[in-house]
């Protein structure tokens, strides 16, 4: 399910992240004034693969890359699924796959920011045990809407 991402990924994966983005963020970055930065996002993909401290997943299914995950120490710093998956568990799937993967390099809390406007997610992590920790931020993408930070305990032994 999990595999570590690779430059070669990088076209499928984009693809994946556009689509998702559009559908699920589109009411947050209108795609007429600000479109999803294809190159930019290309870039930063391609510095974390190469950056030793970030680790950076390719979610596959059926042997296509249908999703993409990334943590740094004990942050979740990107994760979707392909839009296609949406509602097949694919996601809750990946979800716990990482969150070992976070208790497997050691960490007691993970932590992660997501849209507040993006409910969908919101709904997500929280079904899930995250927590709202009440910190915001604002993310570096036009129009810069707010990011709130959320936190999980990863329990000793806790398996997903």
């Amino acid at each position: 399910m999990l595999r570590p991402l690779v430059h070669a990924d990088l076209d499928d994966l984009l693809v994946v992240q556009r689509e998702g983005a559009i559908a699920g963020l589109g009411h947050i970055f209108p795609q007429e004034a600000n479109p999803f930065p294809v190159e930019r996002i290309r870039e930063r993909w391609a510095r974390e693969i190469d950056d030793p401290g970030i680790d950076c997943f390719a979610v596959v299914d059926d042997g296509r890359v249908a999703g993409f995950a990334a943590t740094r120490g004990a942050e979740l710093l990107h994760f979707g699924t392909a839009v296609d998956t949406w509602g097949t568990g694919l996601a809750g799937e990946a979800h716990d796959a990482l969150v070992q993967h976070l208790g497997d390099q050691g960490h007691a809390v993970a932590s992660l920011r997501v849209f507040e406007e993006n409910e969908r997610a919101v709904r997500f992590y929280v079904r899930r045990g995250w927590r709202d920790t009440g910190v915001t931020s604002r993310t570096t993408f036009a129009p810069f809407p707010v990011l709130r930070r959320y936190e999980l305990t990863l329990e000793e032994g806790q398996r997903y």
